[in-house]
C-alpha cells in the first residue's frame, strides 16, 4: 500500500476553512447562513483548488460546508447592491459569472479527485458546485434545486454542470420547474453517488477519500483528465484518445510497479512517476 503523507494542518476560519490531514484536504464553506458564493468565498475556494495542483501532500480534496445549508448559490444581496452602479451592475455580474465559471472548471481540471460532502440545501450555483465535483456523497437531509426560474433568472450556468451529470429530461425538469428534489431522487438522477445518515456522512466521505488516496497519484491524474476529455468526444475519437492515454500510462513507472506488485502478490509502492 502506498504511504500517505501524514501532514496535519489547519488554516484559520475565513470564507473557506482549510484542513489537511493524511493526504485529504478539506475545504469547508464558512459563509453563514447560506454559504453563498460571494466573490470572497469563490476566491478562497479557487485558492484552495489552485493550491493542490502541484502539492504532493494532497491526494484528495473534499468540499464540505458548515451550518445547515451546503450552498444556496450566488450571493444575491451582494449582486443586487451593484444595481446602483452606473452600468446597473453589468460589470460586477460579469465578474461574478466569470469567477464562478473559472472555479467550476478548475474543479473539473484539478488533477486530484474532488468529493462533495453535502448536508442540507444545495441550490442554483450550489447545486452546480455539487455537480462539478467528481463524486458527491449526501445525507438523507440534503436537498437540491435549480430554482432560478422562480425569480426570473434561469439557472443557465448551473445547467452546464447539471446536464453533464443527469439525463436531459431530468435536467430540464429541475431547470424548468425550479422544484426541489430530495437526496434519494438526486441519487436516482445521478447527481450524487450515495445517500447516508447525517451522523455517518464525514465517516463515509473519509473512507472514500482514503481509498482513493491509496492509489497512484499519477494514475489518478491521468485517469481523471482522460475521463473528462473523452466525455466531450465522439465514440471513435474517444477510443483513439483513450488508447493513446493508456499507452502513455503503461509507460509510467507506477504502472510498471503496480502490475509487478499484482503479479508478485505484494502491495505496490507508488512514486508518482
Amino acid at each position: 500500500m502506498a504511504e500517505i503523507v501524514a501532514i496535519r494542518q489547519t488554516v484559520a476560519e475565513g470564507p473557506v476553512a482549510v484542513h489537511l490531514e493524511q493526504g485529504i484536504l478539506r475545504l469547508t464553506l464558512s459563509n453563514p447562513p447560506a454559504n453563498a458564493l460571494s466573490i470572497a468565498l469563490m476566491a478562497a475556494l479557487q485558492a484552495g483548488i489552485d493550491r493542490v495542483r502541484d502539492d504532493a501532500s494532497v491526494r484528495v480534496v473534499v468540499i464540505a460546508a458548515g451550518g445547515k445549508v451546503f450552498c444556496a448559490g450566488h450571493d444575491l444581496k451582494e449582486m443586487t447592491a451593484h444595481r446602483t452602479d452606473p452600468d446597473r451592475g453589468r460589470a460586477f455580474f460579469e465578474k461574478t459569472m466569470a469567477a464562478c465559471a473559472t472555479l467550476m472548471q478548475s474543479i473539473v481540471r484539478c488533477p486530484k479527485p474532488v468529493i462533495a460532502e453535502v448536508d442540507g440545501v444545495a441550490t442554483a450555483a450550489g447545486c452546480q458546485l455539487v455537480a462539478s465535483c467528481d463524486l458527491a456523497i449526501a445525507t438523507d437531509h440534503a436537498t437540491f434545486a435549480t430554482p432560478g426560474v422562480n425569480i426570473g433568472l434561469f439557472c443557465s450556468t448551473p445547467m452546464v454542470a447539471l446536464s453533464r451529470n443527469v439525463s436531459r429530461k431530468q435536467a430540464m425538469e429541475m431547470l424548468l420547474t425550479g422544484e426541489t428534489i430530495d437526496a434519494a431522487t438526486a441519487r436516482e438522477f445521478g447527481l450524487v453517488n450515495r445517500v447516508v445518515p447525517r451522523e455517518y456522512l464525514t465517516q463515509v466521505v473519509t473512507k472514500y477519500a482514503q481509498t482513493i488516496a491509496s492509489k497512484s497519484p499519477l494514475t489518478l491524474k491521468i485517469g481523471k483528465e482522460a475521463f473528462y476529455q473523452q466525455a466531450e468526444m465522439g465514440l471513435a475519437e474517444a477510443y483513439d484518445h483513450t488508447a493513446r492515454v493508456m499507452v502513455e500510462n503503461m509507460m509510467a513507472r507506477d504502472a510498471e510497479e503496480g502490475i509487478g506488485a499484482f503479479i508478485g502478490k505484494r502491495e505496490p509502492k507508488w512514486t508518482g512517476e
